[in-house]
């Protein structure tokens, strides 16, 4: 008897997309409905009207595709990325010199890398339009589902149709699985709490965002002489109550965001002429009216739209064996950390894993009891996804605080010298001392796999520690006074503490 069964897909970005590819690679047959059009058509309009071409691509997100039955894959998403391999702070010396500071992510060298998000959905949508089991439904609207009797109802927005004044038509459809990939205000979410007592919590915190646009060097003889910054970093402009951010693209233009107070941007947007951008530009983020002319920064600021950031968490991710929901439909986050993607991914490989575990123990019970294997599919999607919830939850909680808090690191804690000696020692105890396992919370976020929740329950513990030994070593009269010296003599502190690790270090070594 065949065993395969219907999956189907909402939402054809780069989460639903990849899960998709998970299923059609295990025989099932996929069905991918999405809003909007084909998403590889340029005029396609994106939900919030904006490019939003740049995401931040991590260990989870690339670990995630390498999973996915697909190896050449990886290897045209990576061709298409640049390495990033820190932070570049800019600002301004009390003598009005501009300067810019790096940081690097990882004391071991490991990068991010920035990609196209067109570029990646382009390479997933293709393979999947070459396997014969997926077929694709655009311009389709989810408007009710019954995850009782699995079935699920799409208006269709014809363009024939619309022009003609006709009503759009609604089609209904059956199902085994549905995977709700469709974003934040996720329809398959709002139709599962129909059928699940969710938890829900929606959070808008107060802060807009708006897109800029660093143009590339005009006339530039080389790929990398094109950049008019560096392309391997993540540049931020922090201003302590709000930040500017710009990230590389192919084409030597940088995609540049404005994070901001709501009320901040009540006073800029009152300002219709554009009087006031600049200068606050020029007070609060050095050097970004050379990079973007004026008259380009205020014309962006008026043209493009000035969007909320969303927290949504809720729990569960699923309802009985019929429906699980992924990506920003189960945490939408804000994006500081550059996780909301790579969570997405991530949480495609661990249902998938998941299911793929129940699947192997339930087909050997049913072929030893001579039940049909298609007999137990219900069975066993839904301990799977009551275990995808139980496992997922906790570390989607994890990193949605995550971002939120690395929100306030970004726009201020890189000044801070507290942060810069925290980061210092972490890394320093990471390359001297291996053995104790430590690293910096971004590293273990950024370039590992590890649970987002033990990432937090490790990172707190060896803030304790090093509290505990700074305080046992030298008392807290004396830290205060160092973190002054450190902060004087940031260069020479470091290699004297250096020093002493790489002693600490041998010592260790020779034991």
């Amino acid at each position: 008897m065949d065993s395969r069964q219907k999956v189907v897909v909402v939402g054809a970005g780069p989460v639903g997309s990849l899960a998709a590819l998970y299923a059609a690679s295990r025989g099932d047959d996929v069905e991918i409905y999405e809003l909007r059009g084909d998403l590889r058509d340029p005029s396609t309009t994106p939900l919030n009207f904006t490019r939003s071409i740049n995401l931040a691509l991590s260990e989870r997100g690339i670990n995630a595709m390498r999973h996915a039955g697909q190896p050449k894959l990886i290897e045209h998403v990576m061709a298409a990325t640049i390495p990033m391999r820190g932070r570049m702070i800019h600002g301004i010396r009390p003598n009005g010199d501009l300067y810019e500071a790096p940081q690097d992510y990882d004391v071991h060298g490991r990068t991010i890398f920035a990609i196209d998000r067109g570029g990646l959905n382009k390479r997933l949508l293709d393979i999947l339009e070459e396997m014969p089991n997926v077929k694709f439904f655009f311009n389709h609207k989810l408007t009710g589902a019954d995850f009782q009797r699995n079935k699920a109802w799409f208006v269709v927005a014809e363009k024939e149709a619309l022009a003609a004044g006709k009503q759009p038509r609604e089609i209904e459809i059956d199902f085994d699985l549905m995977i709700g990939a469709d974003g934040a205000h996720s329809s398959v979410r709002y139709h599962m709490m129909k059928y699940t007592r969710m938890d829900y919590q929606q959070e808008y915190i107060d802060t807009l965002w708006c897109e800029f646009q660093i143009q590339p060097k005009k006339d530039s003889g080389s790929k990398s002489s094109k950049f008019k910054i560096s392309p391997n970093h993540l540049h931020i402009w922090p201003g302590r109550d709000f930040m500017f951010i710009a990230i590389p693209s192919e084409d030597g233009s940088f995609t540049c965001t404005l994070f901001a107070p709501a009320a901040v941007f009540g006073q800029l947007e009152a300002d219709r002429e554009g009087v006031k951008l600049a200068p606050f530009f020029d007070q609060h983020f050095p050097g970004v009216t050379s990079l973007i002319p004026p008259p380009e920064l205020i014309a962006s600021f008026h043209q493009n739209p000035h969007l909320p950031l969303i927290n949504v968490k809720c729990k569960p991710h699923h309802c009985s064996s019929s429906v699980v929901i992924v990506g920003d439909a189960a945490h939408a986050m804000v994006p500081f950390y550059g996780q909301g993607m790579n969570a997405g991914l991530e949480d495609v490989r661990i249902l998938f894993g998941i299911l793929d575990k129940h699947a192997a123990v339930d087909s050997s019970m049913a072929t030893e009891a001579g039940v049909p294997i298609a007999a137990t599919r219900a069975a066993q999607r839904e301990l799977a996804l009551a275990e995808y919830t139980a496992v997922r939850v906790p570390d989607a909680h994890a990193i949605n605080d995550l971002a939120l808090q690395n929100y306030i690191e970004m726009r201020a804690s890189v000044l801070s010298p507290v942060y810069r000696l925290r980061k210092f020692l972490e890394e320093s105890l990471s390359v001297y001392v291996p053995r104790l396992g430590w690293q910096t919370k971004y590293s273990r976020v950024s370039f590992g796999n590890e649970r987002y929740s033990e990432v937090v329950a490790k990172s707190e513990h060896q803030g304790r520690v090093l509290v505990r030994g700074l305080i046992g070593a030298v008392g807290l009269p004396l830290i205060s006074g160092g973190l002054f010296l450190y902060f004087r003599y940031r260069r020479a502190v470091e290699v004297s503490l250096r020093e002493l690790l790489r002693g600490l270090a041998g010592f260790l070594n020779s034991r």
